[in-house]
């Protein structure tokens, strides 16, 4: 049962204890102290280019758009800590109900003190391709070490509200519908005893009471006075390189789980649901969706170089973490990989959600196709993905960029060790972003130049956002560089290609619609999504669901509410954003 490389081979895994299952591969990692996992592989041949035209086209506006400001976080050329070197996420929003969508950007900090400017950043829509910041206005300016982002309208009020993790306090924000937020964090009970680092998080009513509950994923148990600077322990080393400790070797943290009280506040039930017995694991992306289709959200953790968790709903109040029995713990070798961020779509047209987990350098990412109620696959092999191994990945996505009707995967990259490059060149810092175009049949190619500048460009980048800034029907993106001005990829889409926008409007259910599923069926293909409040790298996506259709004018649609309403449209008209209530239906047909 034990195969070569010294891991538990997944077809084996159900006749075996899952928590002992989980100490034999804990034990079996890299014995070093400060390392991420990694295999070690180097890429796959690269396959004949098909010489497809590709119509999707990125080209960075950020600078011209306003978003001028560094994110700060950590050193520039040298990190002594791991709280320095993971970054943080972002989000596309709209917190005014304009029907623009404004951009919310994280901070860091540095170990010496926070530089002048370093914030927090809520960047208003100004509908010509241009942003103001409304920071200071919106009661938002604070500095800190900030990491993940979940947005969605926790009190059913209209208007949706920000919380963020971070080292050592997390924050929630109520959005006072004036372009304002307060700090409410206290008064909803979400303050918790001494330091602790959150990283993922994500709303997600699990119960489908109409009310939003909230997770939290937390990545290690960081206290500088334990952990050994950079440089300073003989183990905390990459390729000879002295570098910042961890995650290995360092005391990792439980994960929490709120329940919203319908009242405005939390109650912190992570002991009575057994989501704290899950230990063990470092924590990063949180993404809750319904991924077995049997109408309740399951919660999915990305973790760092420990086994990725699945938690799943008894519906009576309890959690069970079923992530290796479903497959989506490990890599198909059995191996864990260093989990960072995680991409939710349905790239072979199968009206099931699939997962896209960004790993480091010198291994591939993982691309899990969704098997039903038999769990998942690791397909990222045979999907051609295995091309590419270079660099150090984060923030990801499953998302149509050229209208064609066939989900494309995009992440972005950058090393966590700026030290390395100087002495070890092949391990640049600064690395490009990464774009598979989907050529159907669940393959994929990888594109160079032909995604355009915005693509090939080098950053040091860790979250990511997607979505249709500027209301011209295709999906740009938003991404975090550190200790440098973000970038805003506009994508200009060549072609007649039709696409559908779908935004979902919740009345029984939650007001955001987090949870509810739209299924599109156009031209005999069909395409699952869900309204899910967090995925990327900590980051927060269009709420609006973007389908690219290809040649087809009009679709069918059908949605399925948290509240277990069903709705069916037939014969909508393609280039339109759709407004559905979920008790009215399509209350408003839009084209932009």
């Amino acid at each position: 049962m034990i195969s070569s490389t010294g891991m538990v081979h997944p077809t084996k895994m159900k006749s075996l204890d899952r928590r002992k299952l989980i100490e034999v591969l804990l034990a079996s990692a890299l014995p070093v102290y400060g390392q991420m996992a990694s295999r070690g592989l180097t890429a796959k041949p690269r396959g004949k280019f098909s010489g497809l035209p590709f119509n999707a086209h990125f080209t960075d506006v950020a600078a011209q758009a306003g978003l001028k400001a560094p994110v700060i976080y950590g050193g520039v050329g040298t990190n002594a800590y791991i709280l320095e070197a993971i970054g943080c996420g972002a989000a596309f929003l709209d917190f005014d109900n304009d029907g623009w969508l404004d951009i919310l950007l994280l901070t860091g900090s540095r170990w010496e003190g926070a530089p002048e400017g370093a914030t927090n950043r809520l960047y208003k829509n100004n509908r010509d391709g241009t942003f103001t910041d409304v920071t200071v206005t919106a009661g938002l300016r604070r500095a800190g070490w900030f990491s993940g982002v979940t947005v969605g309208d926790y009190n059913n009020d209209g208007y949706e509200d920000i919380f963020l993790t971070g080292w050592p306090q997390n924050c929630l924000y109520r959005n006072n519908g004036d372009g304002t937020f307060t700090d409410v964090t206290r008064e909803a009970g979400l303050l918790h005893k001494g330091n602790r680092w959150g990283a993922g998080c994500t709303w997600v009513d699990f119960d489908r009471d109409g009310n939003l509950d909230l997770f939290v994923s937390n990545y290690l148990r960081f206290d500088p006075k334990r952990i050994p600077a950079a440089g300073i322990d003989n183990n905390c080393n990459f390729k000879g390189v002295p570098i910042n400790c961890g995650p290995r070797g360092l005391p990792p943290e439980t994960h929490c789980l709120y329940k919203n009280n319908g009242n405005g506040s939390f109650t912190d039930i992570s002991v009575s649901s057994d989501i704290s017995k899950a230990t063990g694991s470092y924590g990063l992306t949180v993404v809750a969706a319904d991924f077995d289709d049997d109408g309740w959200p399951e919660i999915y953790v990305a973790c760092d170089s420990t086994p990725s968790l699945l938690f799943k709903y008894d519906r009576h109040g309890k959690f069970t973490e079923e992530g290796l029995g479903l497959g989506v713990a490990l890599n198909e070798d059995g191996q864990e990989q260093a989990g960072m961020g995680l991409g939710i779509g349905d790239f072979n047209l199968d009206g099931r959600l699939d997962i896209l987990k960004t790993h480091f350098t010198e291994d591939t990412p993982a691309l899990y196709a969704n098997r039903g109620k038999q769990g998942f696959e690791d397909v990222t092999i045979r999907s051609g993905l295995g091309v590419e191994t270079r660099y150090v990945s984060w923030g990801a996505g499953i998302q149509d960029f050229d209208n064609n009707g066939e989900p494309d995967l995009f992440w972005v990259t950058g090393s966590v060790y700026p030290e390395v490059e100087k002495k070890l060149p092949q391990y640049p810092h600064h690395t490009p972003r990464v774009l598979f175009r989907n050529l159907g049949g669940a393959k994929f190619e990888e594109l160079i130049d032909e995604g355009g500048p915005g693509v090939s460009d080098v950053h040091c980048s860790r979250g990511c956002a997607f979505g249709d800034f500027d209301n011209d029907g295709d999906i740009d993106i938003l991404i975090v560089n550190l200790n440098e001005p973000p970038s805003l990829l506009r994508n200009d889409v060549k072609g007649s290609n039709y696409w559908i926008k779908v935004k979902l409007l919740g009345v029984k259910s939650n007001r955001s619609a987090i949870g509810a599923r739209v299924v599109v069926t156009y031209g005999g293909k069909v395409q699952a999504q869900e309204v899910i409040a967090q995925s990327g790298f900590l980051s927060v996506n269009d709420p609006r669901l973007h389908f690219g259709l290809g040649a087809v004018a009009t679709v069918d649609i059908e949605v399925r509410w948290p509240s277990g309403i069903q709705q069916r449209f037939r014969g909508v008209a393609g280039n339109h954003l759709v407004t559905i209530d979920e008790v009215k239906g399509i209350v408003k047909s839009l084209a932009l």
